[in-house]
């Protein structure tokens, strides 16, 4: 925990919230993060195994399920609600696939990004407003993205589906101040974790090559601080937009990369 964090109200003691994509990367970071401040957090995440081991380190009640999937987001808030319901809901499942043009896109792809960086984080949203509302000081965070902002050559799939979560989570900001729910964004840029660019381009080999000869790039660890920050901030403090990037990335298409 940093000291920034740790400087900040703390009322973590009765705090809970979900956490989703929370197996690996900055939903596993986050998770770690809240446990360690005394938050409960409810992890959800598709693979099991993964899932047990950040519940067994941590304390965190694993629940394991695809945010895409309607049934099983109704798992997730039965079990919530049964354990006595959360105050936050942190939406990081999501990802990207592919580096194809929009003229060589793959429709299997796109379904995929949309499903779970759009209708994944309305869902699960969707499924914990009344919740939230009835808390009277309830909390939205959603991990987009910068390419959100900008697009690039191979990442429209990618940028499409970040864009509509983007804009979905801006809408939700208007719709739900009146109920005192606060809706946050964290933007990151280029985050070095073991599984984003494995994922999207589909070897290891070819991840390396992303962050080849980036001198300290965003760590998933970084996001989580940030994460952290955000919702333990008092709740009349709404930090609605957080672009986050390295130094050695000072715009999407610019990587300082050194030899």
């Amino acid at each position: 925990m940093s000291e920034t964090t740790s400087n900040l109200e703390n009322t973590s003691s009765t705090r809970a919230a979900v956490v989703t994509g929370a197996s690996s990367g900055i939903g596993a970071a986050s998770v770690r993060q809240l446990t360690a401040q005394g938050w409960k957090i409810f992890a959800f995440a598709r693979r099991e195994d993964k899932l047990k081991t950040i519940a067994e380190e941590t304390g965190a009640i694993a629940v394991v399920g695809d945010v895409s999937k309607q049934e099983d987001v109704d798992n997730l808030l039965a079990i919530v609600t049964e354990q006595g319901g959360v105050d936050t809901v942190i939406n990081i499942a999501g990802g990207a696939l592919g580096v194809d043009t929009v003229g060589n896109a793959k429709d299997e792809d796109w379904e995929h990004m949309y499903a779970s960086n759009v209708l994944g984080t309305m869902k699960v949203t969707r499924a914990f407003l009344p919740m939230l509302r009835a808390n009277g000081e309830g909390t939205v965070l959603n991990l987009t993205s910068m390419a959100a902002l900008v697009s690039y050559e191979g990442g429209g799939g990618y940028n499409a589906a970040k864009a509509a979560e983007r804009a979905m989570t801006q809408a939700l900001r208007l719709e739900e101040a009146e109920n005192n729910v606060r809706v946050m964004e964290v933007l990151p840029g280029m985050v070095y974790t073991e599984e984003f660019s494995l994922v999207r381009l589909g070897s290891k080999e070819a991840a390396e090559k992303v962050y080849q000869g980036v001198e300290k790039p965003l760590l998933a660890e970084d996001i989580a601080d940030i994460v952290s920050y955000a919702v333990n901030a008092p709740h009349h403090v709404n930090l609605d937009e957080i672009v986050v990037r390295p130094v050695a990335q000072p715009a999407v298409h610019k990587v300082i990369r050194k030899k």
